[in-house]
């Protein structure tokens, strides 16, 4: 007899499963597109009217899709976009990704996920194969997502099939991407991790299958972990650093000549982006639910959350120096985005210290090729040219976001000051002597 299953992993080898991507963001259109690419129909759904209209009309809103690509996928017939979940019971595949925000105590909002899998749930039917791609803490596939979904009378492993596979997107890199970045993929059971393995084969180059959703979960935290912990060591180390004197940097690049045993991390103006500043948090709360207090997460955050008031800090000090007001300055913040060579401002730390600045009474202008347009706080922050006359015309600029393109050695030539977050003008300091270092 032949089963959901076998039925689902059938059409999956065809190529004629359709497939259903929910949340047409930084993680979802990317992977719409590539299983387009893959030779399946694909059903875009957004419940923004706006991003739903983007797509169909061929207009990219993600610096990382080329309006081309969106266009040439149109042109095949097999991309479609909606913002309703009426046509979820068409659709053989569904991938979920969708935001994972924190709410301003740093607890899980879960709204998101939740209503996606409730739209899920209304149409679901058997033979079809749910997997949640949002990053979340270990036991959301399980704990959340299956309850509701067996709302439904069909049961999981036998009617439908359930699994988590964290994305792993990184805005703005050239080398790795969606289709060859290896996939993790873990099922709330054996049926369902191996037809999700089956799907995920024909789209992205490795997959990577572990034994749970669970595991999946917790890799992506874990990953994500890392990094914070380690950013949080090492600007630990620079705020001791600059009490004592020593110039961290200078240590670092001794340090890293190391052939073993260490590896570089760098400190900076705070962490941004929309996984590091977020995703261990998930961790720490559920953690709360085992009675086990996560030191190394809460210790990490608390030390990289102080970044931004330790950079407002410093430019006062460089304020001071020069006999100047905050009250009377005119600050040039170069980067706003949170990452080099990007347009993303998710969690950015510029936006922070920009509001420090602005509560300090200091008129801020900021300088980003990739952020045309800002408002920070309710303000407009207006977007400056980097000429000689515009950094003349400032008492500091501070550079935040170290943009490829952008050159600093102009900038030190005609600013009266600069603040060196990100130690870019390492290779011509010396030849200068108003360029100070966080």
């Amino acid at each position: 007899m032949e089963t959901p299953k076998h039925l689902l992993a059938e059409k999956i080898a065809r190529r004629k499963a359709k497939v259903g991507v929910i949340g047409l963001g930084y993680v979802g259109l990317p992977f719409a597109l590539e299983t387009v690419k893959a030779g399946f129909a694909t059903q875009g759904i957004d419940l923004n009217p706006q991003r739903v209209k983007a797509v169909l009309e061929g207009e990219s809103y993600i610096e990382d899709i080329p309006a081309a690509d969106l266009r040439s996928a149109l042109s095949t017939g097999l991309l479609d976009a909606t913002d309703n979940y009426e046509r979820i019971g068409e659709l053989d595949v569904i991938v979920i990704a969708v935001p994972t925000p924190l709410d301003t105590r740093l607890t899980p909002d879960l709204t998101y996920i939740r209503r996606a899998t409730e739209g899920i749930a209304a149409h679901l039917r058997p033979g079809q194969l749910i997997s949640l791609e949002s990053t979340t803490y270990p036991g959301t596939t399980d704990e959340v997502m299956l309850p509701i979904l067996e709302q439904s009378g069909l049961v999981v492993e036998r009617d439908f099939f359930l699994a988590h596979s964290p994305e792993r997107v990184d805005p703005g890199n050239p080398k790795w991407h969606t289709h060859n970045t290896p996939k993790v993929v873990g099922g709330v059971g054996p049926h369902s991790t191996e037809v999700a393995t089956a799907f995920y084969s024909q789209v992205v180059e490795t997959v990577v299958p572990v034994q749970s959703a669970r595991v999946a979960e917790m890799t992506k935290i874990f990953e994500n972990t890392f990094r914070a912990v380690n950013i949080g060591l090492v600007n630990e180390f620079l705020l001791l650093a600059d009490r004592m004197g020593i110039n961290f940097w200078e240590v670092l690049d001794a340090a890293f000549t190391k052939p073993f045993g260490i590896m570089p991390f760098y400190p900076g103006p705070g962490v941004g982006g929309h996984c590091v500043p977020i995703d261990p948090h998930y961790l720490e709360w559920k953690a709360r639910e085992y009675n086990f207090p996560t030191r190394f997460i809460r210790t990490a955050g608390e030390i990289n959350r102080q970044m931004p008031p330790f950079v407002h800090a410093k430019i006062w000090r460089r304020l001071n120096a020069v006999g100047k007001a905050p009250s009377r300055s005119r600050i040039l913040i170069l980067g706003v985005a949170y990452k080099p060579n990007v347009g993303d401002l998710r969690e950015s730390p510029a936006l922070e210290i920009i509001r420090l600045l602005q509560e300090s009474g200091v008129d801020v202008v900021y300088h980003d090729p990739f952020v045309p347009h800002l408002v920070a706080n309710g303000q407009t922050v207006e977007n400056v040219p980097l000429t000689a006359e515009t950094l003349q015309a400032v008492d500091l600029a501070v550079i935040i976001t170290p943009h490829k393109g952008i050159d600093y050695r102009f900038v030190a030539q005609h600013a009266p000051q600069v603040l060196d977050t990100r130690n870019v003008t390492a290779p011509f300091r010396a030849e200068f002597d108003n360029i100070f270092l966080l």
